[in-house]
C-alpha cells in the first residue's frame, strides 16, 4: 500500500481474508426514520449484529491474519475504548495469538468482561483513551509485542471498508452515508469504497459535541487535538485523528457535523422502539444527526445509509439512555410529590396513572429535605406517556388527588 491511501482493491483483498470470519450484517430500511429526516429512504447498516457486537473485528482480523510467524509468537498488544478490544481478542483467539488490551478507566464493565471472555488479558490504565494508547505503545517497545492500532493503520482501514462493499450490494441506491468518527478508521474505509464506486456519493461524519475534533482539523488542513473530551459516547471519545486516517478523510469526507449527548440518547431510544435493536451511544450517533432538528445536514430526498456501528452497552446504561431519550421526546417525566398517609396513598397514585393511560415507571419514597413539610412524605415518580400534553394532564390529575401535591416536574 501507499503511505497515505487505501484503495478499493485493498478493501476487496481484505474482504477475501475476513469473509469466512465476519458476519454480513443486515441492512434494515426504516420508513419512520426516512419521514423524520426528510430522506427518500434510510437504510440502517446493523453492525451491532456483528461478531463481538461491533464492526471492529473486520479491521482487527484483516491486520492480524497478515502477521508473520515471529510477530504471532511475540503476541499482540492494543489499546481500546472497548469495541476494538473485543475485535482484537476474538481475532487472537481464532488465530492462536496471545493478546493484551489496555483500556481506559471509563470503559464499561460489560466490554471489559466480554474482552476477557475471548481470552485476552485486560489492563486498565489511564483516565482517557489517549493515556491507554501511550501506555500500550510503551509496553510494545518493552516486550516486543506487536501493537495493533485501533484505527490509524491501512490494514485496519481496509478491513472496516468492507462494510462499504456490503452497502453497495444491499443498498445500491445509496447516495449519502452517515458515519460516526472517533479516530476515523471506519469512515475512511467506507468512504474509500463509496467514492470509488461513485465520487458524488456524500460522506458525512458525525461526532458528539464533546469530542468534535474532526471538523476543525479538516477545515484547518492539519490535525487538531482536543485538550478534553466530554461525551456519553465513550466508543468515539477520541481527542484526534492520526496521520493515516486524516490523510484519507481529507480526500473522501464531504462534511462533519456534531450532535449533543441528549440527541444521541434520543436516537438510542428510537432505535430500541422503532428498529427493535439495542445500540450503544456511539452506534446511535449517526442516526442522531439524521433526525435532529438542530444539526445542519440536508437529507431531503436522499437515500441515506446510517452506520449503526455497535451495540455493546450494559442494560442499566441502555435503560438510562432510553429514559433520557424519551424525556427529550416529551414522553417521559419525573416528578416530586408530597403525599399524606404513606403508603396507603400509593394505591391512589398508581390507579390514577393507569386510568389516565400512562405507565408508572418509578415510584419511590425519597429523603425528606429541609424545605419539605414534616408531616408529609416526599415521593418521586417516573411516568411514560404519549407526549408532553398527555403527561401534563396526568400530573394535573395527580395534583388534584386528595392528600397528593405535585411539588416539582421535569417536563418542559
Amino acid at each position: 500500500m501507499s503511505d497515505s491511501r487505501v484503495t478499493l482493491e485493498d478493501v476487496e483483498a481484505a474482504q477475501e481474508r475476513i469473509n469466512d470470519v465476519v458476519h454480513r450484517t443486515p441492512l434494515d430500511t426504516s420508513r419512520t426514520f426516512a419521514e423524520m429526516s426528510g430522506a427518500a429512504s434510510v437504510g440502517l447498516k446493523l453492525e451491532n449484529a456483528q461478531r463481538t457486537g461491533s464492526f471492529k473485528i473486520r479491521g482487527a482480523y484483516n491486520e492480524m491474519t497478515q502477521l508473520s510467524g515471529a510477530e504471532r509468537e511475540a503476541g499482540v498488544v492494543s489499546s481500546s475504548a472497548g469495541n476494538h478490544a473485543q475485535g482484537v481478542a476474538l481475532a487472537g483467539q481464532l488465530l492462536g495469538i496471545e493478546t493484551t488490551i489496555v483500556v481506559p478507566e471509563v470503559t464499561p464493565a460489560a466490554k471489559i468482561e466480554a474482552t476477557r471472555g475471548y481470552g485476552a488479558e485486560v489492563v486498565v490504565e489511564g483516565d482517557i483513551y489517549e493515556r491507554s494508547y501511550e501506555y500500550a505503545l510503551e509496553r510494545a517497545d518493552e516486550t516486543g509485542e506487536t501493537f495493533v492500532h485501533p484505527f490509524d493503520d491501512e490494514e485496519i482501514v481496509a478491513g472496516q471498508g468492507t462494510i462499504g462493499l456490503e452497502l453497495l450490494e444491499q443498498y445500491p441506491e445509496i447516495d449519502t452515508v452517515l458515519v460516526a468518527i472517533g479516530g476515523g478508521g471506519l469512515i475512511s474505509g467506507i468512504a474509500t469504497v463509496l467514492k470509488a464506486h461513485d465520487p458524488v456519493t456524500r460522506v458525512i461524519g458525525v461526532q458528539p459535541e464533546g469530542a468534535a475534533h474532526a471538523k476543525p482539523s479538516l477545515e484547518a488542513g492539519e490535525i487538531r487535538e482536543l485538550e478534553t473530551i466530554d461525551t456519553v459516547a465513550e466508543g468515539i471519545a477520541d481527542t484526534r485523528m492520526l496521520e493515516t486516517t486524516f490523510a484519507i478523510a481529507r480526500e473522501v469526507v464531504d462534511d462533519v457535523v456534531s450532535v449533543t449527548d441528549r440527541e444521541i440518547a434520543t436516537a438510542v431510544a428510537l432505535l430500541a422502539e422503532r428498529a427493535k435493536t439495542v445500540v450503544e451511544s456511539a452506534g446511535a450517533t449517526p442516526l442522531a444527526a439524521a433526525i435532529s432538528e438542530e444539526t445542519a445536514v440536508d437529507l431531503e430526498g436522499a437515500h441515506v445509509g446510517v452506520i449503526v456501528s455497535g451495540g455493546n452497552v450494559g442494560l442499566t446504561e441502555h435503560a438510562e439512555l432510553t429514559r433520557t431519550g424519551l424525556h427529550e421526546l416529551g414522553r417521559y417525566v419525573e416528578a416530586r410529590l408530597a403525599v399524606d398517609g404513606w403508603p396507603s396513598t400509593v394505591g391512589d397514585v398508581a390507579e390514577t396513572v393507569e386510568t389516565e393511560g400512562a405507565e408508572l415507571d418509578v415510584l419511590e419514597r425519597t429523603r425528606r429535605g429541609s424545605v419539605d413539610e414534616p408531616n408529609r412524605v416526599p415521593v418521586t415518580v417516573g411516568l411514560e406517556g404519549s407526549g408532553r400534553e398527555h403527561l401534563e394532564g396526568v400530573l394535573d390529575s395527580l395534583d388534584g388527588l386528595e392528600g397528593v401535591s405535585v411539588l416539582e416536574r421535569s417536563l418542559e
